[in-house]
């Protein structure tokens, strides 16, 4: 027998980077998936399960989707409908995609963003999700050791999508201040790019998310300009994932960087400009995989479709997208009613929270809210969020996502994902949510007997399925806290 442990064996066998720590499986962000992976919630069936709220999914205009595929059966190629172009989609495809793909996907983007800007279909690169189109501007844009800037917080798995397999560092950017809403600030860019020219870190890029994730904000046109002067100053690129684009539900609208460099005013060497989009957010196909790389520049393009062939997005699900996209009548219809369900359910979630005086950002973008637990906090720590962290999976049984995983460098901000779940878990989670709040401010430290209170108090609320409104969309007395609904209910 060998005398060696299986771990050890295993970083023998396997590469260093295999083995490595680079995937950032131990941030709390993935904890949170692993705590609801081995005990989901379910209305009936696990009503004290941990209920999903750090996935970043729109299902509320999802039968929308099914009742157009039901409509269409042809769109597929494995029906009886779609059975004659079996073939000729099946066959191999080179890794340009198929053109009608590219041609659709161009209006679709183009749609998104209300017309005021057009795209090339030949700028258009496919692949498996936003996840690799990250991958793949990483790797066409900078070497191993090399470095992006991104101003936090931002979305933890970019430290996996960009990093990993490519040796591309990140360095933060911190504007993370709420005294000013958590906007990006030229003097910030400038201190991160000065930070890593005295650290002797080649700057390649600046990546930015609009809107953002976790914030739920957009980035208005005068913000943008500035980035883009900035990365024209020091010559490097500028990475726009915009993968949330017609995720806004309210005023100010939207704005692309495509429309910002095509103003008379501003001064850009386009071959700097680079965007990455994705149906899995605007039209809730996450498990089609279909990511897009759409560069400015002709050299970024012709690399990245080389190396697209190491992340083909199936050329049955091209087909299948591009009949959806080519009826404009639907896609008018889904964008406009996806909207208005995205701000029925934040202004439900947001007036819920309210109520026990949980503020959250002022947001109108994305499929989450940057909710504020400050106030929760025992300490202002970064451990004192982890210890509530623990206890609202552990005992609450929601995984929401602390900011300590997104880089937030300010501690008690949580991001909560409003849109991956139906009305009757909503108001599970929200009752969940309320009622610690009113039981418990200080709940890192709850006493043991007051546990065994609240793991009762969750199974009883788990299990009333009343409806919320009068209590969500009503003011409650500020003198009378007490006839809630809900501390009857505890």
């Amino acid at each position: 027998m060998v005398n060696m442990s299986s771990t050890t064996n295993q970083r023998t066998l396997l590469s260093k980077m295999a083995t490595g720590d680079g995937h950032g499986e131990n941030s709390p962000y993935f904890d949170g998936w692993k705590a609801y992976d081995n005990n989901p919630f379910h209305l009936t069936q696990n009503p004290q399960g941990v209920i999903q709220m750090g996935l970043a999914e729109n299902q509320l205009s999802f039968e929308l989707i099914e009742q157009w595929v039901l409509n269409n059966p042809q769109a597929s190629i494995c029906t009886a409908q779609g059975l004659q172009e079996f073939k000729d989609t099946a066959i191999f495809q080179d890794y340009h995609g198929l053109q009608s793909s590219d041609m659709l996907f161009a209006n679709f983007m183009g749609k998104v963003r209300g017309n005021r800007v057009t795209f090339n279909p030949d700028r258009i690169v496919m692949s498996g999700g936003a996840t690799g189109a990250h991958e793949m501007i990483a790797f066409c844009l900078a070497d191993p050791g090399d470095a992006f800037l991104v101003p936090t917080p931002y979305y933890p798995g970019f430290d996996r999508d960009l990093r990993w397999r490519t040796g591309v560092q990140l360095i933060p950017v911190v504007v993370c201040e709420s005294e000013n809403n958590f906007r990006i600030t030229r003097s910030a860019l400038e201190e991160a790019y000065e930070r890593a020219q005295e650290d002797k870190i080649r700057v390649k890029g600046l990546l930015i998310t609009n809107p953002s994730n976790p914030l739920g904000t957009i980035l208005d046109r005068e913000t943008l300009v500035s980035l883009v002067s900035f990365i024209n100053e020091k010559n490097i690129h500028l990475v726009c994932d915009e993968i949330y684009a017609a995720t806004v539900f309210s005023q100010p609208a939207f704005v692309s960087i495509a429309e910002v460099i095509e103003q008379e005013n501003v001064s850009c060497n386009r071959d700097l400009i680079h965007i990455v989009y994705s149906l899995s957010k605007d039209m809730g196909f996450p498990g089609f995989r279909v990511g897009i790389v759409y560069s400015y520049n002709d050299a970024v393009v012709n690399c990245a479709r080389k190396m697209s062939s190491f992340g083909l997005v199936s050329t049955q699900t091209q087909h299948l997208i591009a009949s959806m996209l080519s009826d404009d009548e639907f896609v008018d219809t889904f964008i406009v009613e996806s909207a208005k369900r995205l701000a029925r359910r934040y202004t439900t979630f947001t007036r819920g929270l309210a109520q026990v005086n949980i503020g959250c950002l002022k947001s109108n973008g994305g499929l989450f809210i940057w909710m504020d637990l400050r106030r929760l906090l025992k300490e202002k720590t970064f451990e004192a969020e982890m210890a509530l962290w623990r206890v609202i999976i552990n005992e609450v049984k929601l995984n929401v996502s602390p900011g300590a995983s997104f880089h937030c460098s300010e501690p008690g901000w949580f991001r909560v994902c409003f849109a991956n779940m139906d009305d009757l878990t909503m108001q599970v989670a929200l009752r969940r949510i309320i009622t610690f709040a009113l039981q418990n401010k200080e709940a890192a430290v709850l006493p043991a007997i007051k546990r065994q209170c609240w793991q009762n108090n969750l199974g009883r609320l788990s299990l009333s399925f009343r409806r919320f409104d009068d209590f969500t969309m009503s003011p409650m007395s500020p003198h009378s806290p007490i006839q809630s609904p809900l501390v009857r209910a505890t």
